[in-house]
């Protein structure tokens, strides 16, 4: 189990990234969400041991991370946000030089388990090609091999799948999922998708706080009853925004649809169904009013 507990960090530009951030997180897929800036990602560098937090604390299987981050190093995989590799070398090659890295030294034991991760990621057929020239699913799927190295028993992936194609997005899901439950994953993103497909626990961070925490279904059956649902051009959606709680609004077949919290049904909308976006949406939406107020 993961424990984190009133862990704060502000950098040298007054920027507050953490702000008394407490989780507990067990095995299998939690999801980390939240919009871009909220600090997730100084999370996930705190969590690897890439950064000093100012207070607070971090255990891990009764490894103090922010005194120790050389222990936690040993039994971690890390895909972060901006993955860089290395101009004309092979998966293979590339996978191997890593695992010499994390202490791999048996040549033939190391040899194994490349391929088997490769394999693991469907990159087998693609091992003798350069990584700099594969697809942004491919250099993902490569990330998390190079993640898996050692058997990590805690497993993080910041915003793994943005910017990938529907196809290679399913994919990468299906990688994901096959890890099992026998791993701590964090899985970090601002896609409220992937944390419903995926995640059977989450938490929502902004402004570096933690707004909620739980299982997704049971969290979003709190919206039962109040979240309604209406179509109609541009000029009525922003007209609704001044006088409802209007949480999210998108587009189809050029109208707009939006969805507003209420604990009744106003003039002229529908039900909806409330889904984990609308929690999400609603959360943030609850969070900003607050900070203004």
């Amino acid at each position: 189990m993961l424990n984190i507990t009133g862990l704060t960090k502000t950098y040298d530009n007054g920027v507050k990234a953490l702000d008394g951030v407490n989780l507990n997180i067990d095995k299998g897929m939690f999801g980390l969400l939240g919009p871009n800036g909220a600090g997730k990602s100084s999370l996930m560098r705190t969590i690897a041991g890439l950064q000093d937090a100012d207070s607070g604390s971090i255990n891990f299987n009764g490894i103090d991370v922010l005194s120790d981050p050389q222990s936690i190093r040993k039994t971690l995989g890390y895909l972060p946000q901006d993955f860089n590799v290395y101009p004309r070398i092979s998966a293979f090659d590339l996978l191997n030089h890593l695992a010499i890295l994390k202490g791999i030294n048996n040549k033939k034991e190391r040899k194994e388990i490349v391929d088997n991760l490769l394999a693991h990621t469907n990159l087998f057929q693609h091992k003798n090609k350069a990584v700099s020239g594969f697809s942004g699913g491919m250099r993902q799927r490569f990330g998390i091999a190079q993640a898996l190295l050692g058997d990590p028993q805690l497993l993080i992936v910041d915003e793994p799948t943005a910017g990938l194609d529907p196809e290679e997005r399913n994919r990468f899901h299906n990688l994901l999922v096959s890890l099992g439950e026998e791993k701590v994953i964090i899985l970090s993103t601002h896609i409220v998708e992937d944390v419903s497909e995926l995640c059977s626990n989450m938490a929502v961070l902004a402004s570096g706080k933690i707004l909620l925490e739980g299982h997704p279904q049971q969290l979003v059956h709190s919206l039962n009853d109040q979240i309604w649902t209406k179509t109609c051009d541009q000029q009525e959606a922003q007209e609704l925004e001044s006088q409802l709680d209007v949480i999210s609004k998108r587009l189809f077949a050029g109208k707009t649809i939006i969805n507003v919290l209420a604990n009744e049904c106003p003039e002229g909308f529908t039900p909806a169904q409330a889904g984990l976006e609308d929690l999400y949406f609603s959360t943030l939406h609850s969070h900003r009013n607050q900070s203004a107020a």
